[in-house]
């Protein structure tokens, strides 16, 4: 199989990268190396090189080079993020995902006879933020946002509307163009190498690192869903191949953890003594944001604990100062 992984140097693609390189497939991996990491950092395996073309370029030069009709499958992840921080002072600068998309869709309905299986990674936040509220006390469901029943509602921010178009573009491409493309909406995904600029290892780190107090942004009542990436590696090679075209599909836990939970069970799992403090001069987001995974839970359920990833986190940072 040939698969080509636009945004394959980020956190989520080099993941899925690996693991096709490992199964011994062909991959063509994209990416501009805004906040990638080159292939020598996480590629242990040596003879998995030969079978790995990289394209260290904006994935819409690549769409104008390349044509879809060379994969089998396609997943598509590059986008504009960055953490809490650039979406919300940077709104425009993240906006660039539409054009991003709207490029990516144009170029998969281009692929005539020979459709790819292609995967959309969207985004929890294109969820209406109405129903992310301390009242709401809502699991979000696949069917809370769907363009054929009008529920929609404002998402989170430009990254939110970005998703959310992208989603409506997937609608039309499935609909008027037969492409076959299935949809994820992740919610806290972490892992070992992830950018501090997130939540979950920047709490880990200030922890690793001794720092006292211990400060979480916003409020630190906000609750999100967490759910390890390999997890999501696993559960989306579980469904894709199950999944009709068009369908959508969340990638959590279900489970609601709120960032002061979180930071006191990173404090009980490293055996660390610090005070917790909350720092409501940066943003928090929306308060409640948990996924229903009544449907994943079909094909698949989360294996790994929220234990298990605060230890192997912290095991990855390189400056173990931990207070004990």
């Amino acid at each position: 199989m040939r698969v080509c992984v636009t945004g394959g140097m980020g956190f989520v693609g080099r993941r899925f990268v690996k693991h096709f390189l490992d199964a011994g497939h062909e991959v063509v991996a994209v990416d501009n190396m805004v906040s990638g990491v080159p292939r020598e950092d996480w590629l242990c395996q040596p003879q998995s090189i030969k079978k790995l073309q990289v394209h260290l370029m904006d994935c819409r030069g690549f769409f104008q080079a390349f044509q879809a009709r060379e994969f089998d499958l396609i997943l598509h992840f590059a986008a504009v993020v960055g953490g809490r921080l650039n979406i919300e002072n940077d709104p425009i600068g993240v906006a660039t995902d539409l054009a991003i998309d709207a490029d990516f869709f144009n170029w998969i309905v281009k692929a005539q006879r020979q459709k790819p299986k292609v995967i959309y990674f969207s985004s929890s936040a294109a969820y209406p933020m109405e129903l992310q509220t301390e009242f709401s006390n809502m699991l979000l469901n696949e069917s809370l946002l769907t363009f054929d029943s009008y529920r929609i509602g404002m998402p989170d921010m430009t990254y939110g509307f970005a998703k959310l178009a992208g989603e409506y573009l997937a609608k039309f491409a499935v609909e008027r163009y037969g492409a076959d493309v299935v949809i994820y909406r992740p919610f806290g995904g972490y892992g070992e190498d992830q950018s501090f600029d997130y939540p979950f290892p920047a709490i880990i780190r200030r922890i690793v690192k001794g720092d006292y107090p211990l400060t979480v942004w916003g409020s630190g009542n906000q609750v999100r869903d967490f759910i390890y990436i390999e997890d999501i590696v696993d559960a989306v090679l579980a469904t894709y191949p199950q999944m009709k075209p068009g369908e959508v599909l969340n990638l959590g836990r279900g489970e609601p953890v709120s960032f002061k939970a979180l930071a006191k069970l990173a404090c009980k799992v490293l055996g660390a003594k610090t005070r917790i403090v909350n720092d409501a001069t940066k943003p928090e987001g929306v308060f409640a944001r948990v996924a229903d995974v009544t449907k994943l839970e079909k094909w698949y359920t989360p294996k790994t604990s929220l234990e298990d990833g605060i230890q192997w986190m912290a095991d990855h940072i390189d400056t173990p100062h931990i207070r004990r």
